[in-house]
């Protein structure tokens, strides 16, 4: 791993920055760092059974995207609001008629709210359908794969060697108290952490099948005997 003033760096296989990953995200949760940001980060990373081309190109679109507005937030469709500034604006049309000026205005208010909300989520959906193409047909032949909040920056790219695949994974801690933790943090995991992934038990079996390769655990380290005579 590479450490600099741009955030820590990983270069090699896909499990190699699945690994990176989830060290990081470890030494944020022993960090006692465990609030949404940090959920959208863990969420994000890269995962061992995931694809970049795949995977994490629909999890950073999706990042990317244009948030919710408030009527999506409350789970309001635009036809649910443009419904409701319609009820509202014939109330107001009622009030007036009843000599009851404060309560028309009021009532017209809100139909000039739910019709701007209604707009609001119309041209957030369209904008986002907008974008999502842009992302998945242009921005990824051009920018890496990237994720960005109040918690952490990232972003990963693959390269070519030869016939060989090489990822580059950069993740920055925005927050430069908590960058120097998780810096302390990562080098210690580095003589307490076995290699592989943190968070994922090693699958022995399955690569000795896949492989045809014969592992020894530590338990037996030792035991093992010659069939040679």
């Amino acid at each position: 791993m590479e450490e600099s003033i741009a955030g820590f760096k990983q270069r090699g296989s896909w499990g190699d920055i699945v690994e990176h990953g989830e060290r990081i995200s470890r030494a944020l949760r022993d960090a006692g760092v465990e609030d949404e940001a940090f959920e959208e980060w863990d969420e994000w990373r890269p995962k061992a059974h995931e694809t970049l081309d795949e995977d994490v190109e629909e999890k950073t679109a999706a990042q990317a995207s244009i948030q919710e507005g408030p009527g999506e937030r409350e789970g309001k469709d635009p036809e649910d609001d443009i419904k409701s500034a319609g009820e509202k604006l014939s109330e107001s049309y009622e009030k007036v008629e009843e000599g009851d000026n404060d309560g028309a205005i009021e009532r017209w208010q809100d139909s000039i709210n739910y019709a701007t909300r209604a707009a609001d989520s119309a041209g957030r959906k369209a904008i986002r359908t907008v974008e999502d193409t842009v992302y998945r047909k242009v921005m990824t032949q051009l920018a890496p794969y990237y994720f960005d909040n109040e918690l952490v920056s990232a972003n990963v790219q693959q390269s070519s060697r030869g016939d060989e695949s090489e990822f580059v994974f950069e993740v920055n801690i925005n927050d430069d108290e908590l960058k120097g933790e998780v810096s302390d943090r990562l080098a210690s995991y580095d003589d307490e952490v076995d290699r592989w992934h943190v968070d994922t038990e090693k699958q022995v079996e399955t690569a000795e099948v896949a492989e045809g390769a014969e592992f020894s655990s530590p338990d037996n380290e030792g035991e093992s005997k010659s069939t040679t005579n």
